[in-house]
């Protein structure tokens, strides 16, 4: 069916999102409370993206992912966290019809394009720790590009399944979304069908985009970590494992809530276990981000100081 298709199934023409609590005061805290997370996500994002575009030194493989990851994490947090914060304290809680799968399309092409591109990360670090000497060589501005590009193209087209097949379901009411987005495992259970073969579409496309990308990240790691053990100075092997520590920590805050949220089945699926599963890998893992990659990395800390005049001298 075409997507032209989706209105004609569905008397449905909005969508209520009821968020976290039905008791004001609660969502007033909770308003403050995310808000400051995500202007600190913009701020920590931003701030990344930034310096590594300013610093000559960052120009290299690895930060011109992590720029692209810290894009990708502030375009995630801002296709959510607006609308939250706008549904906590206001009393129009509504989405439009078309407003709902357009913030599903963009929700889902940022994830998955992310999962890949923490695969393209591994990969880069498994090249510069198993191959050292043929670093610049195979981890070239082309092939860069291009698993950028491929990552991007790959969420696009998935995530368009994956609306599809939701979508085209009809949805003739209730219209109370027990979310704070319009997330797919949400938005289904409102559906007037059967839902089995969405719940079979999501666990094969999760396979795909979460399985996948993780085992090639996991094979990375195996000959990273055999790679490590060879190297007969402790310090050197600490310096090793320590550039692969903080994309670990991510990967896993990131993917292990994604496979919980898409690879089950929806009937097995609690209300407040989603929001807080949803919360993990699309507020915190967005606000932590820039934390755990600038905390254990001397070259970012070296371009802030920079940058507000306080490291010009710093070698």
């Amino acid at each position: 069916m075409h997507s032209r298709g989706w209105r004609n199934h569905s008397s449905v023409t909005e969508f209520i999102l009821l968020g976290f609590s039905r008791n004001p005061r609660t969502n007033w805290i909770l308003f403050f409370l995310f808000l400051v997370l995500y202007l600190f996500t913009v701020l920590g994002n931003g701030l990344i993206v930034t310096l590594i575009r300013i610093d000559a030194r960052l120009h290299t493989p690895m930060y011109f992912f992590l720029s692209v990851l810290s894009l990708l994490d502030l375009s995630y947090a801002t296709t959510t966290v607006p609308q939250m914060l706008a549904i906590l304290v206001s009393k129009n809680k509504t989405i439009s019809y078309t407003g709902c799968v357009i913030q599903m399309y963009i929700f889902l092409t940022l994830g998955i394009t992310e999962t890949w591109i923490f695969a393209a990360m591994a990969y880069d670090r498994y090249v510069a720790i198993c191959y050292p000497l043929h670093y610049g060589v195979k981890m070239s501005q082309t092939l860069c590009i291009m698993l950028v590009a491929s990552s991007a193209l790959c969420g696009l087209i998935c995530a368009l399944v994956y609306t599809v097949f939701a979508m085209n379901l009809p949805y003739c009411g209730p219209n109370e979304i027990n979310h704070f987005f319009c997330e797919i495992p949400a938005v289904l259970k409102l559906a007037c069908a059967d839902t089995s073969l969405n719940d079979q579409v999501d666990f094969i496309l999760g396979f795909i985009l979460l399985l996948i990308p993780l085992s090639l990240i996991l094979a990375s790691y195996i000959r990273i970590f055999i790679a490590i053990l060879k190297i007969r100075s402790t310090q050197g092997r600490m310096k090793a494992f320590s550039t692969c520590a903080s994309h670990i920590t991510v990967v896993t805050m990131f993917c292990i809530p994604c496979m919980i949220m898409y690879m089950r089945p929806g009937s097995e699926a609690s209300p407040e276990d989603d929001k807080k599963l949803a919360l993990f890998y699309n507020v915190i893992s967005a606000f932590l981000n820039p934390i755990i990659y600038s905390l254990r990395n001397k070259d970012v800390k070296r371009a802030f100081l920079k940058l507000i005049g306080r490291g010009e001298d710093t070698q």
